[in-house]
């Protein structure tokens, strides 16, 4: 297994692993996730490889069949009255085929994912997780990720349900 930069010829492959992160996603949330789906077509994941703001790395077999991959973008906000001019490598997507989990291909793109940040001097990296992916949320803090700030939500559609089977 090695890290490379995705090329247009792995959209298949990064395809359906966008088919499994959205799955894992739409099991834990399906008020929120449809699935089976992609966040992206192809078309949307050529303009995203030529980009060079959205930087996006595979983990390759020795077939060129991919196992995995991490979506990044540059984030910077500048001339901010509250924030600094920091530049952050945001980490959009990171998926393993739940074929390959396991060997360590996830820590190989993460580890990349640093390197290159690092190389290209970012400030920090960040990225969401979803509450409902305990496992991802494990693989982070394994990586030394440290919660930076939490989205919270509360559901008003079954706050409305509770309240009117309670007869109120």
């Amino acid at each position: 297994m090695y890290i490379r930069e995705a090329k247009k010829g792995d959209i298949p492959d990064i395809l359906q692993l966008l088919i499994q992160v959205d799955m894992v996603h739409h099991n834990g949330r399906p008020d929120l996730f449809k699935g089976p789906a992609t966040k992206y077509d192809a078309a949307e994941l050529e303009d995203i490889i030529d980009n060079d703001s959205t930087p996006v790395f595979v983990c390759a077999d020795e077939n060129e069949h991919i196992l995995g991959h991490a979506f990044c973008i540059h984030k910077q906000v500048i001339g901010d009255s509250v924030l600094t001019d920091v530049k952050t490598l945001y980490i959009d997507d990171i998926c393993v085929d739940e074929a390959a989990r396991g060997q360590h291909a996830g820590k190989m793109l993460y580890d990349y994912v640093v390197d290159y940040a690092q190389r290209e001097g970012f400030y920090n990296i960040t990225l969401n997780v979803w509450n409902c992916n305990p496992p991802a949320m494990k693989f982070y803090e394994a990586m030394g990720l440290k919660p930076q700030k939490v989205c919270m939500e509360q559901i008003l559609s079954e706050q409305k349900e509770e309240i009117s089977n309670a007869g109120l």
